[in-house]
């Protein structure tokens, strides 16, 4: 995984909005397989190695309903580390009833959930490195058919939660233009391109990962941000190298006009769709 290792940027941390955090906790626990870090009156932290903030949890205490599509989370996607641990994960969602979608992404093998609040989820496995096609700085990725009985035949049974090196792969947004979010995280946060997908699909990764952000406008072309009390995502946050680094993307984004706010141990940024982006040492 070591596209999820320095000097590489990527995203550490997702923060998302319930609106019934007891029943998120169940959920993300008993299903999902995550261990509590720290929890508090209204938010939790959740870990899967016992240490590592991976996925936080915000219940709401006013709740304004969607009257329309917007801006956020597409979904967020837990990296596995073997494919056993796909085929494990697989068998426990048989076992427990749990309705799951799953595709071949030829770089990758993918399992696809909603949390109680409709919360995207991914958890996959990649394939090797070397078995990935590039056309010049192009990856190729499809979507078919998950091959799950040839998943199948690594399972041990051996289901115990998360992995401890589970880590969040990458995190996939909708966005109210592509265009505006191509400069944005191009120009502004310094990730490549990696794959296109028409006009309303981009992915964008360092060190030529398939991809460590998704961008889409699928259901969100010109669709307003998600509100502050609407389910859904609150933040994520990118792993930052030193001072240097900071001090460029900061720069960088101060000239494309986005906002740059000082937080404990980075900055704090905002996409033009209204997601909102911690970037931290």
């Amino acid at each position: 995984m070591h596209f999820h290792e320095q000097p590489n940027t990527y995203v550490t941390n997702v923060e998302v909005k319930v609106s019934d955090l007891q029943r998120s906790l169940t959920y993300y626990q008993d299903i999902i397989g995550f261990k509590v870090l720290q929890q508090e009156a209204n938010r939790a932290t959740l870990t899967a190695d016992g240490k590592t903030a991976l996925l936080t949890i915000v219940q709401l205490e006013t709740i304004e309903q969607k009257t329309s599509s917007t801006s956020g989370l597409y979904h967020f996607a837990l990296l596995l580390p073997t494919r056993r641990d796909l085929a494990n994960i697989i068998t426990h969602f048989r076992q427990s009833g749990v309705y799951f979608g799953a595709s071949d992404h030829d770089v990758s093998e993918a399992l696809y959930l909603r949390d109680p609040d409709e919360n995207g989820i991914e958890i996959y496995v990649d394939r090797p490195e070397s078995d990935w096609t590039w056309r010049s700085d192009q990856v190729h990725m499809v979507t078919e058919p998950l091959n799950i009985p040839s998943i199948l035949v690594e399972a041990d049974g051996q289901w115990h939660g998360l992995p401890a090196n589970t880590v969040m792969g990458h995190i996939h947004l909708s966005v109210s233009s592509l265009v505006a979010a191509e400069t944005f995280y191009t120009k502004g946060l310094g990730f490549d391109i990696v794959t296109r997908y028409g006009e309303q699909a981009l992915f964008i990764s360092t060190g030529r990962y398939h991809h460590h952000i998704g961008l889409n406008t699928w259901y969100s072309e010109g669709a307003p941000k998600l509100g502050e009390n609407q389910i859904g995502l609150k933040s994520f946050t990118l792993r930052l190298d030193n001072e240097e680094q900071a001090n460029t993307l900061k720069a960088n984004l101060q000239q494309l006009g986005a906002p740059v706010t000082a937080i404990d141990g980075g900055f704090q940024t905002e996409d033009p769709a209204g997601n909102v982006i911690l970037l931290k040492f």
